[in-house]
């Protein structure tokens, strides 16, 4: 995790707002905003996180377990991430033509050396089902890549990003090499420490 210093330079090299390097640091100081559920077919859980130095909830073994290990934990590019971070306000236009406004907690936020923002994952199969019942919500463009515009819009307001994340990203391969390499990686992260 970053020290104080490390963040406020990171701030600066990004030229983050001084309300956005507030937002930031309010949600670095947050705990979950809430507690993850298990539905049928899921099985959600907890990960011991080395990067962040405690546990990271997940509502899906297949989907965002594999996430946190494959996009998140391992990658060098990811500074922090925090699960379940503040509720944020989504607005948009529903199906029937009516103004929705939603509280929306997203899955994680996401601190990279060049990027910052919220990050939701949905399985493919469940994209494609809520894009049909809230088409303003979730979008697909022309090259494929899956949108959440109101959570783009919210997030701009401070100059960050949102992203949706999908199982279609994970390369299974990787993800089976890293679960296999975990020890390692953490007596890596061990040595690091000791030096």
């Amino acid at each position: 995790m970053l020290t104080f210093e490390e963040f406020e330079q990171w701030c600066s090299q990004l030229k983050l707002t001084q309300n956005t390097r507030s937002l930031i640091a309010q949600i670095r100081l947050s705990p979950p905003s809430r507690r993850v559920q298990g539905n049928y077919g899921n099985v959600c859980g907890n990960y011991c996180s080395q990067k962040m130095g405690h546990t990271i909830q997940f509502e899906s073994h297949r989907g965002e377990l594999a996430h946190i290990i494959d996009k998140l934990e391992h990658n060098r590019q990811v500074l922090e991430y925090y699960d379940q971070p503040p509720p944020i306000e989504l607005n948009y236009i529903s199906k029937s033509n009516r103004q929705v406004r939603t509280s929306h907690t997203p899955d994680f936020f996401v601190i990279e050396v060049n990027w910052v923002g919220w990050e939701e994952f949905k399985p493919i199969s469940e994209l494609i089902k809520k894009a049909q019942q809230q088409p303003n919500r979730y979008v697909q463009n022309e090259a494929g890549n899956w949108l959440c515009p109101p959570g783009e819009e919210y997030a701009q307001k401070y100059g960050l990003n949102y992203r949706l994340r999908t199982d279609i990203e994970q390369n299974v391969i990787r993800l089976r090499n890293y679960q296999w390499l975990e020890p390692y990686f953490q007596d890596e992260e061990l040595e690091k420490k000791s030096e």
